[in-house]
């Protein structure tokens, strides 16, 4: 039997669910999750294999162990036990930064200078030298303090994940990768119905929809820290995208579209379908969102529009989101997918959501408001009455005082299911 290692994969509030269906897919068995963390267990190829295909997570580690450190001896202490020696080299590098949160250890250098101490007299030991080189590879190790209770880790990825080497520029509020793919899967895209994003800005939404319907591994083509790691064998890389390239479905029908007003994020979007290879499948062009339309089409439209935070101000965007509501309305039954940190949106907008999902772009609190009933007759009712049912409305001011209320929680079973308003 192989080796069953320990690891964590990180991702932004709210993502967490997608990454532990990740997980389950490749065949790993999930442990538990947390705000932004799931952890599991595999073996040595899930290092390249959760690298190469986890769309919603930002960073795999190694974890070396967890124990409870309320004081720096403990922390010491519980890093010294750990097998450091398992992986990292009498001349390899081992930088260390790290988090602390709701803990008695809340001083960061401090952590930072006893986990340095602690591995570096485990390694002494170990290899009989006091002095330590680290020129060769790179091993960076991460910890964690959550509630008294410390986890060490060792970064597999370097890179953050939702960098996948399409993007070398964005356009003034980008998209993070890893959230485009959260919003596509939410949106369920399909080959027979056209998904268009008519505020791309440089292409991620349309682009993450066209690797995920093409079944193409996020990270095939690009490096990651660990490969440089002695202790996995080169085999386990060449296996891994021998085994991506051989799951790509390039023969769908899938069809996206990538349109902005602006001409030079236009460029910017297609450039990037082109280093991606999904020319294929997205086909970037100019026009106003304001002004598309079906053509006959079933469709789908996942879009990122301003929120009034970097391009545009609020009143401009409140605007904005009113004429997109009444223009999109004329799509129907279209299916809608919009994520707006403005917590009026649907007043704006003038229709509640049929779902509203709680996500995070960066630091930045959204909801992803979801529009896929296709009732025509009440999307008309909902214009018309929209701005005083609204004020009169306990269930949407509930919904809004708990909004801006939430903050990041606490421990969270694998198993849990997110609420009727997720």
């Amino acid at each position: 039997m192989q080796e069953q290692l320990t690891f964590v994969a990180t991702c932004m509030f709210g993502l967490e669910r997608f990454v532990g269906e990740e997980i389950d897919a490749l065949g790993y068995e999930r442990i538990s999750t947390i705000d932004g963390r799931v952890t599991f267990r595999g073996d040595m190829s899930a290092i390249a294999r959760c690298n190469m295909w986890l769309r919603c997570a930002e960073r795999l580690y190694i974890s070396m162990g967890t124990f409870p450190a309320f004081t720096f001896t403990e922390l010491f202490d519980g890093v010294k036990k750990l097998p450091w020696e398992r992986w990292i080299g009498p001349d390899d590098a081992f930088p260390v930064k790290g988090h602390s949160i709701k803990s008695q250890l809340f001083s960061i250098p401090d952590c930072q200078s006893i986990v340095k101490k602690a591995i570096v007299e485990r390694l002494s030991a170990e290899y009989g030298i006091s002095w330590f080189k680290e020129d060769c590879v790179k091993y960076q190790i991460d910890f964690f303090i959550l509630e008294n209770e410390a986890t060490l880790m060792i970064d597999t990825s370097g890179t953050p994940l939702h960098k996948r080497g399409y993007r070398p520029a964005a356009g003034a509020a980008p998209l993070r990768e890893t959230l485009a793919a959260a919003m596509v899967k939410v949106a369920r895209p399909r080959e027979d119905v056209l998904l268009w994003d008519p505020f791309c800005g440089s292409g991620t939404i349309p682009l993450e929809a066209a690797l995920l319907m093409t079944n193409t591994a996020p990270g095939m083509n690009r490096s990651f820290a660990a490969e440089e790691f002695f202790d996995i064998p080169a085999e386990v890389w060449t296996k891994a995208r021998e085994e991506a390239h051989d799951l790509q479905k390039l023969d769908t029908r899938f069809e996206a579209f990538a349109s902005d007003i602006d001409r030079d994020m236009v460029r910017m979007a297609q450039d990037n379908v082109v280093r991606a290879g999904m020319q294929k499948y997205v086909k970037t062009f100019q026009h106003d969102a304001l002004n598309i339309r079906a053509d006959g089409r079933r469709g789908t439209i996942v879009c990122n529009p301003p929120y009034g935070e970097r391009l545009m101000t609020p009143e401009e965007v409140a605007v904005l989101y009113r004429k997109m509501g009444k223009h999109f309305a004329s799509l129907a039954p279209w299916q809608v997918y919009i994520i707006s940190s403005d917590e009026n949106f649907e007043e704006h907008y003038g229709r509640r959501a049929d779902k509203v999902r709680k996500l995070y772009n960066g630091m930045i609190r959204c909801g992803y408001y979801q529009y896929f009933k296709n009732d025509t007759r009440r999307q008309s009712e909902d214009h018309r009455s929209h701005s005083d049912s609204f004020r009169k409305d306990d269930n949407f001011h509930k919904y809004k005082k708990d909004f801006q209320n939430q903050r990041p929680g606490h421990f969270r079973k694998p198993e849990d299911k997110p609420d009727r308003k997720d």
